[in-house]
């Protein structure tokens, strides 16, 4: 979720552009439902951004046996 950022954003400014510029149609009210949705969706993925940091890589060592 945390890779899908960009795209909720785009989907949320998409939606938001066509669902609050005075347009309308019969299905407008789903198109404001699906901002609000989008946009939540933003909000999330930015926290869990902020919140879980990707971890750093794993260097492995090899073990000699003797």
């Amino acid at each position: 979720m945390k890779r899908k950022t960009l795209l909720f954003f785009v989907l949320a400014l998409i939606t938001g552009l066509i669902g609050f510029t005075g347009l309308s149609f019969a299905g407008i009210e789903v198109v404001r439902v699906m901002f609000l949705i989008f946009a939540d969706m933003v909000i999330i993925s930015l926290m869990a951004k902020w919140f879980f940091p990707e971890k750093p890589k794993v260097k492995y060592q090899t073990v000699n046996r003797e």
